[in-house]
């Protein structure tokens, strides 16, 4: 029986290693990766370098809804690791995009229904084609509603706000932790919250609880899900 070609939507809150689990798979598998966090991650660095910023430090959406329509992201493949590296207007801004200054103001910037809008009509036509895995807060309730394998990944707000400390730690950053798990629950709010596509559960999702799995076990249980929907 052949493989028919599907999309992957993997939808969960920030740090529960939605992205690592994302990539390993379509690495193994030939397929594309879209991290759509690092798309949102990206306007939010564009408004930073831009001083798209009200003075209480929050977006100034009338500023930043106007230039929306210079912001283009894409991907490009990094040779060495074979993943893809974040291009804001052609350059590569992923490690830029992964500070705790663009982690502030990514969800207030997500929240923005404007900036949704973009970016969903640019996650669809990624997709087209299938063969496609895809990450973030609303790829099987909004992006991709249609998509033959949707999984929902959860982990406690401690475990997630170790993990991302960990993560920072280990590329030298000075951090808090503290800090992190407040940024964490502030961001498990606000993308609950939001008008537009909230961060929510399909019905049709498997629900994963990765709080006491090594990377190796979550894999194998992504990966026997997939291996199922492609044979179906």
């Amino acid at each position: 029986m052949g493989k028919k070609s599907i999309i992957v939507a993997i939808d969960g809150h920030s740090s529960c290693g939605k992205s690592t689990m994302a990539k390993s798979l379509a690495r193994k598998v030939g397929y594309v990766y879209v991290d759509t966090g690092a798309m949102y991650r990206a306007v939010a660095l564009f408004a930073l370098r831009n001083s798209l910023l009200t003075p209480e430090g929050g977006v100034d959406e009338e500023r930043l809804r106007r230039r929306m329509g210079e912001v283009e992201i894409s991907f490009s493949l990094d040779p060495q690791t074979r993943m893809p590296r974040t291009m804001l207007c052609g350059e590569d801004v992923e490690a830029e995009i992964r500070t705790m200054e663009v982690s502030n103001l990514v969800s207030p910037v997500a929240a923005l229904p404007f900036v949704r809008e973009a970016l969903t009509r640019q996650q669809q036509a990624m997709g087209l084609k299938k063969g496609i895995v895809m990450d973030g807060r609303d790829i099987g309730t909004a992006v991709f509603p249609d998509a033959e394998l949707k999984i929902f990944v959860t982990a406690s707000a401690e475990v997630r706000a170790q993990r991302r400390y960990d993560e920072l730690k280990a590329k030298g950053q000075e951090v808090c932790f503290e800090e992190i798990l407040q940024n964490v629950q502030e961001r498990d709010y606000i993308d609950s919250h939001r008008e537009l596509n909230p961060l929510r559960q399909a019905e049709d999702a498997l629900v994963l609880d990765n709080s006491h799995m090594t990377m190796e076990e979550q894999d194998a249980w992504l990966m026997e899900k997939f291996n199922l929907r492609t044979q179906e």
